[in-house]
């Protein structure tokens, strides 16, 4: 990637290499203690306690949010953020009709939006087409594209771009017969969205896969006007599981950006990661909607323990995981006993080879979602944890089944987990070790630092911890009331903490369009900046999910891209993303000094307010001609170097 093309009016380079590389290459001040601008000895004054705040759980200040929280009081706010569903989010609820997916369950996401197996069954004969318009011109382009793609095989081409010879000359015989799809496309464009979308349905499979990559650069004109049920549908025409990540996708970034409620936002994201689910896998990607909505969010700020049984039954969770396909050593199933009969009335069968325990929920349940890889737990305990998890499957994952026990997959007999013995009970039995994990003193030092982490420093003050803990099993696990602790804790509010966690990538971009009070009505390029910088939204395969820490994100590379980001987006360079060109008054005599002051506050360091203002008189930051030398400074310019500064970095 060329970091500065943006930078360059036509073919002719600009002189802020230097510049930007001296801002960027300032690791130093990253990971320490920036030197401030300022002389005074530094204080925690009631802004910069607003700041900390605003920083710490929001995804960044937004124009005018400081002198808000001030007006409100710091406390009065945090309480306020803590309880969501007092706070009214219309804006935002408004927005988000915009994604029809995001209602659906799973089995109607799976229903109008056929995954490939489904497909291949209609092929098959195994299936029948829907009788709905509008779904059956779904299928029907998803079948023309399998049966092309079936057919090029038999044909022995490897190449998806070889064609069916006998189709060729199908095709071409009747070209005197069709319009080019360029000029048939330009014809769509020329009538109204309502006619424009009855004519795509309207066509032939064959027509509409020849029109689609005639709309290259033309995509959003072509959908612009129509429904969000209609823009879903021709998005679904091309292709239909696209349509369910990229609603995600937008839904997640809208929240994060424009939301009153950001400390739930927050606490979403930190739960999201917490129990990490990858989108890439199978059929996550249809499950990923209702995990977020029905799982994640509404427990975000509650009990633990709840949080933990709705992921466990969490069909995404079961997938992921692996837990649906575990079978016990010795259930019914594995022994191969038939439905109906009892081990009594039958003779001993053949075990069925292709059952077996799965350990991947067991394990991570307790190193990555309760205890802690130090927690205490054997090898043992992961054993006796998955057969208790045995039976906890899917129905048809495939077509979106959701979760259910099957006693013929549960292994029987007792159980000894931590030292408890978990006596038969079937179901019961998992949700019973889930209780014995949520009230753990592990499980309580272990979320609890988590949560120092992401709130305060990445190496938490131990006493701090122990505080957050003893409130966890002292209030059953509300995260709330841990949160509550942590916040009159001296540690968060500690003037070695302000300003000195650095920025995950996420945390960057969301925190960068915030302060800017940029205008997205497009949130697709911003989560393809999300995957350059290496943080894909519900991008993380391995359950771990991803790091909070500084040194898994800060190297030269990794703020390059984010200074590229910070240019691009203050220079109108990302689709979609209009920035505010009100954040300071165009006659400013002083513009980087009132732009250090509405983005971070005045709190720069002397060596990026130096770097900058040394180069104040560059024409590409000046703007001055010889023949106007009174012309405004580049102010987007400006603000794009203060976004990509070690200082934004650091919350």
């Amino acid at each position: 990637m060329d970091t500065f093309a943006f930078l360059r009016p036509g073919r002719r380079a600009i002189p802020l290499l230097a510049l930007v590389v001296a801002l960027s290459v300032s690791i130093p001040v990253l990971s320490g203690k920036a030197e401030k601008k300022q002389d005074t000895p530094f204080e925690m004054t009631e802004q910069k306690r607003a700041l900390q705040a605003l920083n710490r759980l929001t995804f960044g200040p937004r124009p005018g949010d400081l002198q808000r929280v001030q007006s409100i009081g710091v406390d009065k706010w945090i309480e306020q953020q803590l309880h969501p569903a007092k706070i009214s989010d219309i804006a935002v609820e408004s927005r988000l009709k915009s994604f029809p997916t995001l209602s659906m369950s799973t089995h109607e996401l799976v229903e109008n939006f056929p995954p490939p197996q489904i497909i291949r069954a209609i092929a098959d004969g195994k299936m029948s087409m829907p009788s709905d318009p509008v779904k059956h011109a779904i299928y029907e382009a998803q079948l023309d594209r399998f049966e092309d793609k079936q057919q090029r095989k038999q044909d022995g081409s490897a190449n998806e771009g070889d064609a069916n010879p006998e189709k060729m000359n199908k095709v071409s015989a009747s070209d005197d017969d069709h319009i080019l799809p360029q000029q048939k496309s330009d014809e769509l464009l020329s009538l109204s969205p309502d006619q424009r979308y009855k004519a795509v349905l309207a066509m032939s499979p064959a027509d509409r896969r020849d029109l689609f990559p005639s709309l290259k650069g033309k995509a959003e004109a072509f959908i612009d006007g129509m429904t969000p049920k209609q823009r879903e549908t021709m998005m679904a025409l091309n292709r239909p599981q696209e349509v369910i990540a990229v609603e995600l996708q937008q839904a997640r970034l809208l929240r994060e950006t424009y939301s009153e409620r950001q400390l739930q936002e927050v606490m979403t994201d930190f739960w999201l990661n917490h129990f990490n689910v990858f989108l890439g896998k199978g059929v996550d990607r249809y499950y990923l909607i209702s995990y977020e909505r029905d799982v994640i969010r509404p427990h975000a700020l509650g009990k633990f323990e709840d949080l933990l049984d709705a992921t466990a039954k969490s069909p995404a969770m079961l997938f992921y995981l692996d837990n649906w396909l575990s079978v016990g050593p010795n259930s019914q199933k594995a022994l191969g006993i038939p439905a109906g009969f009892s081990r009594r009335m039958m003779p001993p069968a053949k075990a069925n080879k292709h059952a077996g325990l799965n350990e991947n929920y067991g394990r991570e349940l307790m190193e990555l979602h309760t205890l802690g890889v130090n927690g205490g737990y054997t090898q043992k305990d992961v054993t006796e944890v998955a057969r208790v998890f045995t039976g906890w499957t899917l129905k048809e994952p495939r077509r979106g089944g959701e979760f259910f026990f099957d006693d013929r997959m549960h292994d029987p007999g007792d159980k000894n987990v931590l030292g408890h013995r978990i006596k038969p009970r079937g179901e019961k039995e998992g949700l019973e070790v889930l209780h014995i994990l949520a009230h753990h003193p592990s499980t309580a030092k272990f979320v609890c630092t988590k949560l120092a982490i992401r709130f305060v420093s990445d190496n938490p003050p131990p006493a701090l911890v122990n505080r957050m803990a003893k409130t966890f099993l002292k209030k059953d696990g509300d995260i709330s009331e841990v949160l509550k602790t942590m916040l009159s804790s001296p540690e968060f509010w500690s003037t070695d903490e302000y300003r000195a966690k650095v920025k995950t990538p996420l945390e960057f971009v969301v925190s960068s369009v915030r302060a800017s009070g940029a205008d997205v009505a497009d949130f697709m390029p911003l989560a393809r900046q999300l995957q350059r910088m290496g943080m894909p939204l519900y991008g993380a395969q391995p359950p771990t999910g991803y790091s909070m820490k500084a040194d898994a994100w800060v190297n030269s590379s990794a703020l390059l891209d984010r200074m590229n980001f910070a240019l691009a987006l203050t220079s109108g360079r990302i689709k979609g993303s209009q920035v505010a060109s009100t954040l300071i008054s165009q006659t400013s005599s002083s513009p980087l000094d009132d732009l250090e002051t509405v983005l971070l506050s005045g709190d720069v360091s002397k060596q990026t307010h130096d770097t900058i203002a040394a180069r104040m008189e560059d024409p590409q930051i000046s703007q001055r001609r010889l023949d106007d030398p009174s012309r405004p400074p580049n102010f987007n310019v400006i603000e794009g170097l203060l976004l990509g500064s070690p200082e934004f970095q650091r919350r």
